[in-house]
């Protein structure tokens, strides 16, 4: 059977995986910077004879045509770019430029989503439909690279019937999968805000207004949006993360700098709230005597996965893992611009489980020991290869 040539050859290719993994992870690069990194996808893809083309600058766009390639088209994403983070992991495959690493498991993705590139080429005669590679760049910085990817057509020519991404889950245990239809991850977007007034001498505030003071009551009252404004039961954050103003114990500085992320999962109010915290933070600063700049970079949309598709994607998983190998995930405020595509076409976004007690591999993405146990990759190799072929076969529509 199909399930179990997949799963023979994600094991045989194991070895050869892992080495591309390490190859990535000891050369990651920045978002919209990974141009040696698509190279090297390029380079693979050729070996294997795959078509591609070099699309948003740093992205790849690959085609692999089974039998009846015009019976139904899918799409496969991986992201490629790392985070400005200096490693402390003391592995052989330690990143090589300093400052840079994959912190977030998109060496991990762009290697699945080859590996599994492989196995559906090489299996292309015994599935029908199209399978199409997104090697995305970008993915952890604004405004995403999955939009530019849609931008340049991505999505067009053929037009997939739907689209399938995993992310790393150090929460979830090594040979676990999990699966959420709906909303899955939060909307993100990035608040900036200057206060300046003329400043002054600390011991006399009544001759300035006090920057400072305005902040603090500012960050108090932008915390009220959420409380009393949110309806309870809709998952939303607003996170102050940054405070910048003054530089000795004396002097009430003439300019405060706050920068932050506000999170939702319902479209409607994020926009409003986007209104409410422009009111809230004219109100405060004025009315304390100061003046006030504010941006907010809309970011990312809510990753909503298709209730239908999902549905289809998870009894794939149940098939090819058993279903005690499969779980529910839970919701989560992070962010992925996989939302974009969610909202063009449907989609599935689910994650694969990397943690394993045993070996240490314990620590949380976005950390400078995060690392993986990398049998999880024959587990994703598999699963997203079994994936391309099944759902780009009309039988799983009919």
């Amino acid at each position: 059977m199909l399930n179990e040539k997949i799963k023979q050859l994600a094991k045989q290719y194991a070895p050869e995986l892992i080495s591309v993994r390490r190859h990535l992870h000891a050369n990651p690069e920045l978002s919209y910077q990974e141009f040696k990194t698509a190279e090297y996808v390029k380079a693979r893809l050729t070996e294997m004879g795959i078509s591609f083309e070099t699309i948003a600058t740093t992205g790849v766009l690959g085609m692999i045509k089974g039998k009846n390639p015009g019976s139904r088209v899918i799409a496969l994403r991986a992201d490629m770019d790392a985070l400005p983070i200096v490693e402390e992991n003391d592995v052989s495959y330690k990143s090589v430029n300093k400052g840079v690493m994959h912190a977030c498991g998109h060496d991990v993705h762009t290697t699945i989503l080859l590996g599994a590139a492989k196995i559906l080429n090489e299996l292309k005669h015994e599935w029908e439909g199209t399978v199409k590679l997104l090697f995305q760049p970008g993915e952890e910085r604004n405004p995403g690279g999955a939009s530019f990817m849609i931008q340049e057509g991505a999505l067009e020519n053929p037009k997939p019937a739907g689209i399938v991404g995993l992310h790393v889950h150090p929460g979830l245990n090594i040979g676990q999968l999990s699966f959420r239809k709906g909303r899955v991850m939060a909307s993100a977007d990035e608040i900036y805000i200057t206060i300046r007034s003329k400043g002054g001498h600390a011991a006399a505030p009544h001759l300035t207004a006090d920057t400072i003071l305005i902040a603090s009551q500012l960050i108090v009252s932008l915390q009220q949006i959420i409380s009393r404004n949110n309806n309870p039961i809709s998952p939303s954050v607003l996170s102050i993360c940054s405070i910048q103003g003054g530089s000795t114990t004396n002097v009430i500085p003439s300019e405060v700098k706050l920068m932050g992320t506000f999170r939702a999962m319902d479209e409607a109010w994020r926009y409003k709230a986007h209104e409410l915290i422009r009111k809230v933070a004219t109100g405060v600063v004025e009315s304390m005597g100061a003046e006030l700049d504010l941006h907010i970079d809309v970011g990312y949309p809510t990753v909503d996965n298709d209730p239908a598709f999902t549905e289809m994607a998870w009894k794939l998983a149940d098939e090819f893992m058993g279903k005690e190998h499969v779980e529910e995930t839970e919701l989560r405020m992070g962010a992925e611009d996989f939302g974009y595509y969610t909202q063009v076409i449907p989609g599935c976004f689910y994650r694969l489980g990397v943690r394993n007690e045993a070996k240490g591999i314990i620590h949380q993405v976005h950390t400078p020991k995060f690392d993986i146990d990398e049998n999880a990759i024959e587990t994703g190799v598999g699963m997203m290869a079994y994936m391309g072929v099944n759902l780009a076969t009309k039988k799983v529509y009919e």
